[in-house]
């Protein structure tokens, strides 16, 4: 494939790149910490995002300390944001294409948050992690099978 020159599906979300970024590295956290599967729906913004887990109940004021704890850790570990092109044969048996839009173009873009996340995305993004500042989750409700995370930067 042409790493010069790849295309992709277009992407029309104006993002602010530390919170996107935040968000990939929240995800990783709930995959590795709690074995769930990354956020089944997202609304990220700048000065407050959301993300919805299926998850079989209420986290914790200990397990909200922790998921905080590593997040940080992540991000004050300065580790570079990067990107990948690929073909979904390539990867298909790595991630779920179930999630890629209708009409997807066959080069996806693998975005890797150093070891620590990776993840087929088309959005903006930091350089490093660093670039992020402080996570702090602000509130989250469960109902109904849905755990909802919200959390802020700063």
């Amino acid at each position: 494939m042409d790493q010069q020159s790849p295309v992709l599906n277009s992407h029309n979300k104006a993002e602010y790149p530390p919170m996107h970024t935040a968000e990939h590295i929240l995800n990783g956290t709930m995959v590795k910490l709690f074995g769930c599967g990354r956020a089944v729906s997202a609304h990220v913004e700048r000065t407050k995002s959301k993300l919805d887990y299926d998850f079989p109940r209420a986290l914790t004021d200990e397990e909200i300390r922790t998921i905080e704890a590593r997040v940080n850790e992540v991000i004050a570990a300065d580790m570079p944001v990067t990107f990948q092109y690929v073909t979904q044969q390539e990867v298909a048996e790595r991630f779920d294409l179930e999630r890629l839009p209708d009409g997807a173009t066959e080069t996806v873009r693998i975005v890797s948050v150093g070891d620590y996340d990776h993840c087929l995305c088309a959005g903006t993004h930091v350089e490093h992690t660093s670039e992020i500042g402080a996570f702090r989750i602000s509130s989250t409700r469960y109902q109904d099978g849905r755990l909802r995370i919200v959390f802020r930067l700063g």
